[in-house]
């Protein structure tokens, strides 16, 4: 038996990183993977609580102190059969998610939480070179279809599912590989493609069709899927980049992040790109307008191509780097975080708001900007004040807006099949995900909007359990509710 005081006698370690001036010349994983030794020792601390809200605050419901305490005892193919039960890609979240679980973690309350997260990443790593991982088609068939329209994180945790139940599925996508956002948004330092190939060669293996370079709606009419198919899951993201429409913004060296982010991704895996469409950062001031995930990823990008230097600005205030007593626990706290990048190099600026861009010979050169107060309220909502003379320049030759994005895309696929809209442009469904259209469900950003690839995986999961319902009239897939 493992010690119930371990807790009392074992500090918090979480996971290392590859040293600085090694990995910014690289876009291998900046994660160093733990030992089985270490990951043992870190479970061990989980106090296996009456109340565990490690798994309250999940949205896929990971099974969390029972997946420890396996650990704690040297089990590991449970430990792997307790997380693969309501966690289809570990070995994506445990490289990605922002842990929830561990801020919701007891004994946060006073003391360091558990690690969660890297002890997650552990089980699938060691469940892959144990074995564990294996093919495992269904035994039957059900002889209904299923089409599921991408294949990021909840498209492919639906087709999963689907497919365990007996489905035939097959995965459409308009890129020529598949893995979505997680293949062409995410950089290789946070997650290498191999690790996404890995997981596809189970899924294959196990009966999923996949079609990539189609672009349903486009090249391939919406209305064909639904005489192909007995069930379809829009599972396409929420791809329509926020803007910034201020003087200027013609000017060239300004652009999306995510379009940046998807070049660099793509000449990394050994794509050409045409010089005129080349987007570099080598020896340029680069200026980054957005301070989350996708801002930060801009930054570690940036330090790899070789810019000269890198500021990354944020509307918002600083956030404080402790929780707040207002900031109740278990909630996910309002707090100062950052990645890997913000390691590298670089400054980083808050509380900014930029008013306009300024260039010579067509092609941005600085960014004209003032310090705001930044207050919410319930009536107002976001109020934004200038304080007075606190103007000032940053020189840029290269700009990237990584505010977030405000919508699924409504063109092409959705405007073909007429499916009703919520009031931020999103698929809206009903409880059971479905759409407006008898027989369309929707999962992940392009049915809630933006948001965490464990948010997606867990939306996948929910549609499939819907599907299948709608198929067979009943279904023993799990719902997370």
């Amino acid at each position: 038996m493992r010690d119930p005081w371990a807790f009392l006698k074992i500090k918090r370690r979480p996971s290392t990183y590859r040293p600085v001036k090694e990995r910014i010349k690289d876009y291998r994983e900046v994660g160093v993977l733990r030992s089985d030794e270490e990951t043992i020792e870190q479970a061990s601390r989980c106090m296996n609580c009456g109340l565990p809200f490690c798994h309250w605050t999940c949205p896929a419901g990971n099974y969390a102190p029972e997946w420890q305490d396996f650990l704690a005892r040297g089990k590991w193919r449970e430990a792997y059969e307790s997380l693969q039960a309501t966690n289809n890609f570990p070995e994506w979240t445990g490289r990605l998610c922002p842990a929830s679980c561990e801020y919701a973690c007891v004994l946060a309350i006073d003391e360091d939480a558990i690690t969660i997260r890297d002890n997650e990443l552990s089980i699938i790593e060691h469940a892959f070179k144990a074995g564990f991982v294996e093919p495992n088609p269904p035994g039957k068939r059900t002889g209904r279809s299923v089409s599921v329209v991408g294949s990021g994180p909840s498209g492919l945790a639906c087709a999963d599912q689907l497919n365990k139940a007996g489905h035939r599925v097959v995965v459409f996508e308009r890129d020529q590989k598949i893995g979505g956002i997680l293949r062409y948004g995410i950089p290789d330092f946070k997650l290498e493609k191999w690790v996404i190939d890995r997981r596809l060669k189970i899924l294959k293996a196990e009966g999923i069709e996949f079609k990539t370079g189609v672009h349903v709606g486009v090249d391939y009419p919406a209305s064909k899927l639904l005489k192909e198919f007995d069930a379809v899951c829009l599972a396409g993201g929420s791809r329509v980049p926020r803007d910034l429409k201020v003087e200027g913004r013609q000017l060239q060296g300004i652009h999306f992040a995510m379009e940046y982010l998807v070049q660099s991704n793509r000449r990394v895996a050994g794509e050409k790109v045409l010089p005129e469409k080349l987007i570099d950062a080598k020896g340029k001031k680069v200026v980054v307008i957005g301070g989350g995930d996708t801002g930060a990823d801009c930054v570690g990008t940036a330090h790899r191509q070789g810019a000269r230097g890198v500021v990354q600005i944020e509307l918002l205030p600083k956030p404080p780097e402790v929780r707040k007593p207002e900031d109740l626990w278990p909630n996910y706290p309002f707090i100062l975080r950052s990645s890997s990048s913000h390691e590298e190099g670089g400054a980083r600026r808050w509380s900014v708001l930029t008013k306009k861009f300024s260039g010579e010979n067509g092609s941005v050169k600085k960014l004209s900007c003032v310090a705001v107060n930044v207050t919410t309220s319930e009536k107002a909502g976001l109020e934004i004040q200038e304080i007075p003379e606190t103007g000032f320049e940053l020189e840029a030759d290269l700009v990237l807006l990584a505010m977030g994005f405000v919508s699924a895309e409504p063109y092409g696929l959705l405007k073909e099949l007429e499916t009703e809209l919520d009031g931020r442009g999103n698929v809206k469904t009903g409880q059971d995900q479905m759409t407006s259209v008898k027989g369309i469900f929707s999962a992940g950003d392009m049915r809630r909007g933006q948001s965490l690839v464990i948010w997606a995986i867990s939306e996948g999961r929910k549609a499939a359990h819907h599907i299948d319902r709608y198929l067979m009239g009943d279904s023993k897939l799990p719902l997370m509710t």
